[in-house]
């Protein structure tokens, strides 16, 4: 047996252009044709010509004006979320909060590949997607996206980057290409960012009027037109702006849709008092309170015109001019002999149908419409910050929990589900989450983009924003365990149920040495020094959720790390996985780890104590755990 039998992990991201061919073929077989890419290998290709012949009845030459949205750099954006990336996620415990139990995940770095790496594990499985990202007003700042985060020397010479490897820049409304950079790097995240919704999954993007218009655009071009929800108009604060040149801008704006409108149900809102007071119960009736309903239709139907007689008084009712009653005859005789017609209290009041209040949806639809003392305002978020952070004035727009917690609603949220939240800035998705009324989980991603040294934050001792959020989801957890400890009647599994800790990861470049660099990353004189393959700074956990990733296992999983023979094998979700990372793996030890038979065992290439045991690791699975899938990274 060659030891070339033991499969090798690639861990690299998916090559989305390939697995995009592959779709296309399944359904348009005749446009796959062969071409050559830039090694001179022949690869399978998609004929563009004969694909666009697929949807025209007509003959298609050349480019024919259509409707749609376009800006420069369109292409190049698609081009950079389709390309695949070289980078790992590395578990940081030193920052999280009760790693090994939580099924919360807070990701530091780039959202872009933070997206790209998030596609194997979490592909059609995220319930609700919440970002607030860049308004571009002019003030703010934008990804650069023109670059990746390995090619050092490159990006520092070509100005790409500065000195502190900043990803934002600034984008002034004086630059001539001021929308267009912003549809650039909202395009690839929001592209990918649809492949991990769940088919009944729903997006809120939160944006203000300058951006609205186009935002609506790309998303009616990425997620589809008919999947547009709608847009929800949030009174975000109540006093004017009387320096305002025109309009003060008391409102933003929430952009909605679902992934596919045909599966998504809406959450209904809780019923209010307010709503309940309006049905009464003035004849006693058994059923319980109601309100009465206008009988009539507002249309005319020969059918429906008729006289209705109250069964107390006698007298005779006919329904409007130009009106027909909504009932058949023969139905609204029915409904009077169950007393579901109201006549007023002494019978002589024009007929209505009592609608009992048990018999309506136990929720309210939502409006478009969110007040703040609904669901909050921007001064809430800002007061609650202050108040976790020792009342330092840091994020001054921050997004109040409510407002989370009523989508959380909307999206029809159950325990289990997961929320992702890309750009997740003072981490008030996941205050939200931890506060609302179900098990959910997040997943937040937040660049470490740094802290002004003039600002309020700095001066408080925060460096750059992932910390000021993780600080953030630390302190609100601790509230929330105190606050629930006050409640009268709480019990020990309550509190061991609740879920206030978080997993965080810190995107870096590949645990392995430049093996897997994407082509466009590798230079002739690198290979003299690719003597090891794993790079002697990491970890063997840092390797395990690599391979976690690779094989789209979710991170969140229980992880326990047991003693085998002086070896440590990390067990993932039970049997689901084992993996070892030690040097000098003999076959003593191979044997004793297949006989607890786990679905898939990972190596690493270089560990095995010798030739022979890594080429006989294979047969003695296939002795003692024939199931077992086996790789070596």
């Amino acid at each position: 047996m060659s030891e070339q039998t033991l499969e090798k992990m690639d861990l690299t991201t998916p090559a989305f252009v390939d697995e995009n061919i592959a779709k296309l073929a399944e359904l348009f077989p005749a446009c796959v044709t062969e071409s050559k890419n830039d090694k001179g290998e022949i690869v399978r290709a998609i004929d563009f010509d004969l694909l666009r012949q697929e949807f025209s009845d007509n003959i298609v030459e050349g480019p024919q004006e259509r409707y749609s949205l376009n800006w420069p750099g369109k292409r190049k954006a698609l081009v950079t979320a389709n390309t695949p990336i070289s980078k790992t996620l590395r578990p940081c415990r030193d920052e999280s909060v009760d790693f090994d139990t939580t099924k919360n995940i807070f990701i530091e770095g780039d959202n872009l590949d933070a997206l790209k790496l998030l596609q194997e594990t979490y592909l059609n499985k995220i319930k609700m997607i919440y970002i607030d990202p860049p308004y571009n007003t002019g003030n703010d700042f934008i990804y650069n996206d023109t670059f990746t985060a390995d090619k050092d020397e490159y990006d520092e010479a070509s100005g790409q980057r500065d000195e502190d490897g900043s990803r934002l820049v600034s984008n002034p409304d004086s630059n001539g290409r001021y929308h267009s950079d912003w549809l650039s790097m909202m395009y690839p995240r929001l592209k990918l960012a649809r492949n991990l919704l769940r088919e009944n999954g729903v997006i809120f993007i939160s944006i203000d009027d300058n951006e609205q218009a186009s935002l609506k655009r790309l998303c009616d071009e990425i997620f589809g037109e008919l999947n547009f929800l709608t847009n929800i108009i949030w009174q975000k604060k109540y006093a004017p702006q009387n320096d305002a040149k025109y309009f003060s801008a008391s409102h933003e704006h929430i952009i909605c849709f679902a992934k596919n409108i045909e599966t998504f149900s809406i959450g209904l809102l809780p019923r209010t008092n307010e709503a309940n007071k309006r049905y009464k119960n003035p004849d006693n009736d058994p059923r319980g309170s109601w309100k009465s309903s206008d009988l009539t239709r507002q249309e005319y139907r020969p059918r429906d015109d008729y006289s209705i007689t109250s069964p107390k008084t006698g007298k005779k009712f006919s329904p409007p001019d130009g009106c027909s009653w909504g009932r058949p005859k023969e139905k609204i005789e029915e409904m009077i002999k169950e007393n579901r017609i109201w006549f007023g209290s002494d019978g002589n009041n024009v007929p209505s149908i009592k609608r009992f209040l048990k018999e309506v949806k136990q929720g309210i639809t939502p409006q478009t419409i969110w007040e703040r003392k609904d669901v909050g305002d921007t001064q809430e978020g800002k007061k609650i910050i202050k108040e976790y952070l020792g009342n330092v004035s840091i994020f001054e727009t921050a997004k109040p929990p409510r407002l989370i917690q009523r989508q959380l609603l909307v999206s029809d949220v159950k325990d289990g589900d997961i929320i992702l939240d890309f750009f997740a800035g003072s981490g008030s998705t996941a205050e939200a989450i931890m506060t609302a009324n179900t098990k959910a989980n997040y997943i937040l991603v937040q660049l470490p983009e740094k802290c002004d040294e003039k600002s309020e934050a700095f001066k408080a001792g925060y460096k750059n924003i992932a910390e000021i959020s993780k600080e953030r989801i630390r302190r609100a957890g601790k509230k929330i365990k105190e606050d629930f400890l006050k409640k009268e009647g709480a019990d020990k599994e309550g509190i061991e149920n609740l879920d206030i800790g978080f997993r965080v990861f810190k995107i870096d470049s590949s645990n392995m040495v430049d093996v897997t660099l994407a082509p466009d990353e590798t230079k002739p004189d690198m290979f003299d020094s690719l003597v090891g393959n794993i790079k002697k700074d990491r970890s063997a956990e840092d390797l395990l959720f690599q391979v976690l990733l690779d094989w789209g296992v979710d991170l969140s999983l229980p992880i326990i790390r047991e003693d085998i023979d002086g070896h440590a094998v990390f067990f993932v979700d039970g049997n689901a996985l084992a993996a070892c990372f030690d040097e000098g793996i003999n076959e003593d030890f191979v044997k004793k780890l297949a006989d607890k038979q786990p679905l898939r065992a990972v190596f690493r290439d270089d560990g095995f104590a010798s030739d022979a045991v890594k080429i006989n690791v294979e047969q003695i699975f296939k002795l003692k755990s024939p199931a077992t899938d086996i790789k070596v990274i």
